[in-house]
């Protein structure tokens, strides 16, 4: 899978001590204090394009399913006609493991 370029729409965030857990036994006071006289760090956070897209499909809630052939399969199951090619699964198992191995050894 390839991904694009980020797009150049990039939003500030800032960071400060308040909203990290107390480090070294510090109190949550202390933090507070600290962050008070330590000046807020602003980090730029920019989202992909693909990033948004996923976002924006996720809220939709549309799914990529095609019913029809969900109903002829469950159909077949139900009559029992329905068969099972046990080599298509295994070529794709086959090759499902190659390209995982592939991503792992790179």
């Amino acid at each position: 899978m390839k991904i694009g370029q980020p797009s150049d729409t990039s939003v500030p965030v800032n960071s400060t001590a308040a909203n990290a857990p107390a480090k070294g036994g510090q109190s949550s006071t202390a933090a507070s204090a600290a962050s008070a006289q330590a000046p807020s760090a602003g980090v730029a956070v920019t989202v992909s394009p693909m990033a948004r897209t996923l976002e924006a499909s996720k809220r939709s809630e549309a799914a990529d399913v095609d019913m029809k052939k969900v109903n002829s399969v469950r159909s077949a199951i139900e009559q029992g006609t329905y068969k099972v090619n046990p080599e298509a699964i295994a070529d794709k198992l086959i090759s499902s493991a190659q390209e995982i191995l592939k991503r792992t050894s790179n």
